[in-house]
């Protein structure tokens, strides 16, 4: 069964097609949507939408002989500049289709790449995304049409090399450098980055790391928590409504009113069929989540594919070596779903990231998956002792305070490492 549809509509970004190939795939209509999204991500409007079904991609072109013809004719007729496919190609499929339809061809994980590329701000983000646009690189080189390889033949095993086969070493060795290069430089950073999360442990403030799909609002909701217990707005996130808005881990440190205090981080979100290069790149950047002591995954409840987008996110929670971590499932958008907001259920919670009220019950679910073990205690303070009731007030959540001729005797909510710390004022009456 073939499925062709031109989108008729006007556009003013870059015109593509978008092509892919069922090949028994569960989500692919899905998939499909997805590729549609990440391509207006990169600043291009889709044309043509063609699909096929075949038991598997055809070895030299990926798709058909027929379809290619067809797409071949759509280009014509639309101007179309680029086909995108929803597969990873080998250079020769790549190669035939250009040849075969007239135009350039991108595949899912070179679009993933170039959107990756134009959104990374930081040093590290544009070091990592550009080791993986190297690897990616390297095995797809080849030697211009217009060069002769000049491969000469001798006896035994060995043959002189031409001037194509040499170009060709000469760039994979230039690339190979840079890649070699950039790694030094990133882990220079990862030292920087280390020092700073050694000094984080040291505080023994508990983390908690935003994670899910791209655009699931983990940004608006860091956002709204920081609206609520920060009163600086230089601490605000870049938030998007698009895919990949931002690629920057960013940390910032969040205390409630009771003096309870954590650090937040908010993480580069993840899509189906995320490139490999990609994952091993930004293991550094999402080193945040691995250190965490507690996960919310932000899903976007309004989107009919979010069963899917919980499976993709797991799947590379697990491709980054996190599992067994406690994790809150934040249902997001819920004012988009028409469901009722805010509901807690277990560590489930279904808000809308927009929403004080949805926000305070996340912050309250936050608080009692974090922080337990607190107990109310009372403690007789030496007025000799003065730094240690500085501390008591600083840290902990002070219910009460009474002055006696021998000190003051304070009544406060405590965690176990601060009722450990305190335990020889412990008061009792």
């Amino acid at each position: 069964m073939l499925y062709l549809e031109i989108v008729k509509e006007e556009f003013t970004m870059i015109p593509v097609i978008t092509a892919g190939i069922e090949a028994q795939q569960e989500n692919f209509d899905y998939l499909m949507d997805e590729l549609t999204e990440l391509v207006k991500a990169n600043n291009m409007n889709v044309v043509a939408d063609v699909r096929q079904r075949l038991q598997k991609p055809v070895s030299a072109t990926y798709l058909g002989k027929g379809k290619v013809s067809e797409i071949a004719e759509i280009a014509r007729a639309t101007d179309a500049q680029f086909i995108i496919l929803n597969d990873e190609l080998s250079p020769t499929q790549i190669r035939n289709l250009e040849k075969d339809t007239g135009i350039a061809v991108l595949d899912r994980t070179e679009l993933i790449l170039e959107i990756f590329s134009n959104r990374a701000r930081s040093k590290e983000a544009q070091i990592q995304v550009e080791i993986a646009r190297l690897k990616y690189k390297m095995p797809r080189l080849r030697v211009a049409p217009d060069i002769k390889l000049d491969q000469q033949s001798a006896s035994g095993a060995l043959a002189n090399r031409g001037a194509g086969e040499t170009k060709l070493e000469l760039n994979r060795r230039t690339l190979q450098n840079r890649i070699s290069f950039l790694s030094r430089e990133l882990k220079e950073i990862d030292k920087e980055f280390e020092i700073k999360s050694k000094s984080r442990r040291k505080s023994n403030l508990p983390s908690v790391a935003l994670v899910g799909y791209t655009n699931a609002g983990k940004s608006t909701t860091m956002n709204g928590l920081l609206s609520l217990f920060s009163e600086e707005e230089t601490k605000q996130v870049f938030e998007k409504d698009m895919l990949f808005a931002t690629l920057d881990t960013s940390v910032r440190n969040l205390s409630f009113p009771d003096n309870k205090k954590f650090l937040l981080s908010d993480t580069v979100g993840f899509i189906s069929k995320l490139p490999h290069n990609l994952v091993e790149a930004f293991k550094s950047t999402l080193a945040e989540v691995r250190e965490a002591d507690l996960l919310i995954q932000v899903i976007d409840i309004s989107d009919p594919h979010s069963k899917e987008m919980i499976a993709t996110t797991n799947q590379t929670l697990e491709e980054l070596g996190v599992s067994n971590k406690k994790m809150i499932y934040a249902y997001n958008k819920a004012d988009k779903a028409e469901v009722e907001y805010p509901t807690i259920e277990g560590m489930n919670i279904t808000y809308s990231a927009q929403d004080k009220a949805s926000l305070e019950e996340l912050a309250n679910l936050i608080k009692t998956t974090l922080f337990p073990g607190y107990q109310k205690m009372k403690f007789l303070i030496p007025f000799t002792s003065g730094n240690y009731l500085e501390r008591l007030n600083s840290q902990a959540n002070v219910l009460n305070t009474e002055y006696t001729v021998d000190g003051s005797i304070v009544t406060a909510e405590v965690s176990p490492i601060q009722a450990q710390y305190f335990s020889k004022f412990v008061y009792s009456e």
